[in-house]
């Protein structure tokens, strides 16, 4: 028997999985996306696992929070989080950052971090880890869901779109109706989570198949999934020839609060 092939299918697995255990991704929100992310990329042996939000465990937040239980009811998100995870994978090193993202702590913490997946629900936020990600050259994955409808995004600072590619001025918050005012399914967010945990155990583990250029749009009533090309935009105003965002100014993203409940 040939085990040439064998061989090599098994030292590329061996490969990937060792490359997935030096890694490290960044959850911002640990909602109804940032959870079941979390989940996946502890059972997908991610090596180090960081989790940042400054909220607390709500009972609104049960239906689609999945690492959040009725016992956790008051606690620090990113700590009923962590506990979990540490018991499911304590192999995965899983750090807790109970406080709010903003341009004052965004470069330290993204610094640590292969990879960030924003789980967050707010307009400015978003923008400001779109931003943050290409000034820093950090690869994320964009997702956001509002009632059933949600979309995904892989973005490869300075090489793939980015968000401001699609929208160089943000919507305003009156455009786009928060998960608070809207309602969010709980299975669409967990579907969109598991996407974004997908996309970041392909990028450390080497896959080049990433959900770049491409937005996925998910809708969780008819139900269907649907594929938009897209083009980086030269005119972006981040990552563009001629880009007009060079830093993190605190007043560009101060226009929803910096939310990040998902």
């Amino acid at each position: 028997m040939d085990t040439t092939l064998t061989d090599t299918g098994a030292d590329r697995s061996a490969c990937q999985a060792a490359q997935i255990r030096a890694g490290s991704v960044l959850v911002v929100g640990v909602g109804g996306l940032g959870c079941p992310a979390a989940l996946a990329l502890a059972l997908a042996g991610v090596g180090t696992i960081g989790l940042i939000d400054p909220d607390l465990v709500d009972v609104s937040n049960l239906q689609r929070q999945i690492l959040h239980t009725t016992p956790d009811l008051g606690r620090a998100k990113v700590e009923s989080a962590r506990h979990k995870l540490s018991r499911l994978r304590p192999a995965s090193r899983v750090t807790a950052y109970p406080e709010r993202l903003s341009p004052h702590n965004l470069s330290a913490v993204f610094q640590d971090y292969d990879f960030v997946i924003d789980a967050t629900d707010g307009t400015a936020t978003k923008f400001m880890i779109n931003d943050a990600a290409v000034l820093l050259g950090k690869p994320f994955s964009y997702a956001g869901i509002v009632q059933f409808q949600g979309q995904s995004l892989t973005v490869l600072p300075r090489k793939t779109t980015c968000l401001r590619c699609l929208f160089p001025v943000p919507p305003s918050p009156d455009e786009i109706p928060s998960c608070q005012e809207a309602g969010v399914l709980g299975s669409a967010a967990g579907s969109l989570g598991l996407i974004q945990a997908t996309e970041a155990v392909k990028y450390l583990s080497g896959d080049p198949e990433l959900l770049t250029d491409r937005l996925l749009t998910y809708d969780a009533q008819l139900p269907r999934w649907r594929e938009v090309r897209l083009k980086p935009n030269p005119r972006c105003p981040v990552c563009g020839s001629q880009p007009s965002i060079t830093s993190l100014r605190p007043e560009r993203y101060e226009e929803d609060g910096l939310c990040q409940v998902g």
